[in-house]
């Protein structure tokens, strides 16, 4: 296919999907706020479209409106979706529902909002073979397990059992995508499909559907803020911001000679295990010393079971053992369902531990109850993993975020507004968002604000569970000097979360890396990332797009090692 520099330039008649001058706008108490300005996106049949470019910069939106998805205050103002044959702006409800899910698979961004809290995750597969009439009862079922084991579910039979409060954030992902495959579409629309998934898990999915594209012709419009992911895996990229596609081409072509100056910045910002940080600039503290001295938090022999049980009746955190020292970043890395989140939250007491012991400052927390709980939940703050739903859809962002200050009686209302608009500042967003709600804000818009909530109460030790995950690089980037930065003035301490390996080396001090459970390795993060001891750890690095020569002897970047 033909391509230049302004968008494709291909023959209509080998085409999938067309969309031409493509224009898209919300309706807002002051009026039409406009989205998607003249987007031209052509996609050929077994081809893989790439759209990158900054939270809010349009592209769901784009997505949405190729899929007939948009919210009710969403509308197309102009132009056409061409799929095949049918102009999907102008298809009746009943004939657009029937092209997508059999013709047309879609993978949201949100698995929290997209799955039914109600129904099994095995029957909700089912459901897409059922409505297709591409199965029977029993059949679909059978086949819905096979299509978990295909999207990385793990012992998929006894998953498929399972409902989506039960898994992971990474498996509800994999089961979203086993979703939208399970009738084989020819386009696959994938909004972030695996931005939820750790590196392992992330290289099987993308090998499936690479294969599906390449065997069976499958096109896939790939929206993604992972840019090291486009790089390996699209065909052409297309760069959005502010409504706008303003540069297209072949993916190695953007990637390496960008010529806009937004995909420049774009390229800039991206994290990676081969380049140094940008602004982190404090080594690891020293520990404590002399008889009185302990860590500010100390994890022994944490161990997690739930009602039912994993698979095989196992623990979901088995013996888990970790310090953490004031003003210290430690991450914790793994596949998804290795128990990192399980650990977060019984750490921030939010679930009660089977077994072991939890100390702040050498003071057993494990149990604590009633004021001693209030008083250690103003000292160790948590920052979800899905800004989707951690935020109340009900509230102004003003007030999410002062929820803690009024929680705990801190200020007047003057004064915690104040507060509220030096916190807003600090992540990067305008003032002007402080009496919308969450609806009104893209994903990467509500994460920062959770992260302005977990920072109102100054507290000594913030638990960051996949805290950039659903941002895109060049916010990913404020977030991770801000997170540096505020830790240099206040001593605050970090466990972080996260399966982005670049991420974790751009921040960490120390890794922890988890498996089945357990830590399996632990050191700083420059000796672990360039000399991993552990097989498991070799497989994550492995697994990073782009880095693999980060495992022959690449010396390591990490300036916040301890020295």
């Amino acid at each position: 296919m033909n391509t230049d520099r302004n968008g494709p330039t291909s023959p209509q008649e080998d085409l999938l999907l067309v969309v031409r001058s493509l224009s898209v706008s919300y309706r807002t108490p002051t009026g039409p706020l406009r989205a998607v300005h003249d987007v031209n996106i052509d996609l050929s049949p077994g081809q893989t479209l790439a759209l990158i470019g900054e939270s809010g910069s349009g592209k769901t939106t784009t997505a949405h409106a190729i899929a007939g998805l948009l919210p009710p205050a969403g509308r197309i103002d102009a132009g056409q979706v061409l799929f095949g044959r049918h102009d999907l702006t102008s298809l009746p409800d009943r004939q657009l529902r029937a092209l997508r899910g059999r013709h047309i698979g879609v993978v949201p961004q949100d698995p929290g909002v997209a799955l039914n809290p109600i129904r099994r995750v095995g029957a909700q597969v089912a459901e897409v073979l059922r409505i297709h009439q591409l199965a029977h009862r029993h059949d679909a079922a059978v086949r819905a397990v096979a299509l978990l084991d295909q999207a990385g579910v793990p012992d998929a039979e006894h998953r498929a059992r399972q409902y989506p409060h039960e898994l992971s954030g990474g498996l509800r992902q994999r089961v979203l995508i086993a979703i939208a495959l399970a009738a084989g579409p020819r386009l696959l629309i994938a909004d972030e499909p695996t931005s939820a998934l750790d590196v392992t898990v992330q290289r099987r999915i993308l090998d499936h559907l690479q294969h599906l594209a390449s065997t069976t012709g499958t096109a896939i419009l790939l929206v993604t803020h992972d840019l090291a992911v486009a790089a390996e895996r699209a065909d052409r990229v297309a760069v959005m911001t502010a409504g706008r596609i303003v540069e297209a081409g072949p993916a190695r072509e953007i990637l390496t000679r960008p010529c806009h100056p937004y995909t420049r910045e774009l390229l800039s910002s991206a994290p990676s295990l081969l380049t140094p940080p940008r602004s982190l600039p404090h080594a690891a503290p020293p520990p404590p010393t002399g008889p009185a001295a302990v860590p500010l938090l100390t994890v022994e022999r944490l161990t997690k079971y739930f009602p039912g049980g994993a698979a095989g009746g196992g623990p979901a955190v088995d013996g888990v053992a970790l310090t953490i020292q004031p003003g210290e970043t430690l991450a914790l890395v793994g596949e998804s369902g290795s128990g990192k989140t399980t650990t977060a939250r019984m750490i921030v007491r939010l679930l009660p531990a089977s077994s072991g012991r939890i100390s702040l400052h050498g003071q057993d927390v494990t149990t604590a109850r009633g004021a001693a709980l209030r008083a250690l939940r103003r000292r160790v703050q948590l920052v979800y993993q899905n800004p989707y739903a951690s935020l109340d859809p009900r509230n102004t962002i003003a007030q999410v975020i002062s929820e803690p200050l009024r929680a705990y009686r801190i200020g007047t209302r003057a004064t915690r507004r104040t507060r509220v608009e030096e916190l807003l500042d600090r992540v990067a967003l305008p003032a002007a968002l402080l009496d919308r709600k969450p609806a009104e804000l893209s994903g990467g818009q509500r994460q920062r604000v959770a992260i302005a909530r977990a920072l109102a109460l100054e507290p000594e030790l913030i638990v960051c569970d996949e805290p950039v995950s659903a941002l895109d690089v060049s916010v990913q980037a404020q977030v991770l000097d801000l997170l540096a930065r505020v830790q240099d003035e206040t001593g605050v301490a970090y466990l972080f979360i996260s399966h982005d390996l670049a991420v974790v080396s751009q921040l960490a001090h120390r890794v922890a890396v988890m498996q089945a459970g357990r830590i399996v390795e632990t050191g700083p993060t420059g000796a672990v990332f360039t000399r991993p001891r552990h097989d498991h750890t070799r497989d994550l690095l492995a697994a990073v797009p782009g880095a693999s020569t980060a495992l022959r002897g690449t010396k390591g970047p990490h300036t916040r090692d301890k020295p």
